[in-house]
């Protein structure tokens, strides 16, 4: 009987650690397609001509700043609430200036 609720307590142990870690690996998954989304955008505004070189360095060195952002958000093995808004908000200030940079009337061709 001892054998089988030891069983029962490291099973339901597991399932909780898993449960806690989940939400961690939701939020990553939402935030790197996001990412990949937005730098798919910057490089259509490279090929397309509608960003400069210089709009380009700029929008890559925001993209890496959310990416930091991310990066030191997980580096606990959570993302807090706060964290969670804070990287949504620079997410959303960089997808506008992407916009802002490739519907601009600067163009490289």
């Amino acid at each position: 009987m001892n054998v089988v609720s030891l069983c029962r307590n490291v099973a339901v142990v597991g399932i909780a650690a898993l449960s806690l870690t989940t939400p961690v690996f939701a939020q990553e998954s939402r935030v790197d397609r996001r990412q990949d989304r937005q730098e798919q955008r910057i490089d259509r505004g490279v090929e397309s001509g509608a960003l400069t070189p210089r709009e380009t360095r700029r929008l890559e060195r925001g993209q890496r700043h959310v990416e930091s952002l991310e990066t030191r958000a997980q580096a606990d093995g959570t993302v807090t609430a706060r964290e969670k808004a804070r990287l949504e908000h620079a997410q959303d200030v960089q997808s506008k200036r992407i916009y802002r940079q490739k519907h601009d009337k600067q163009t490289t061709k």
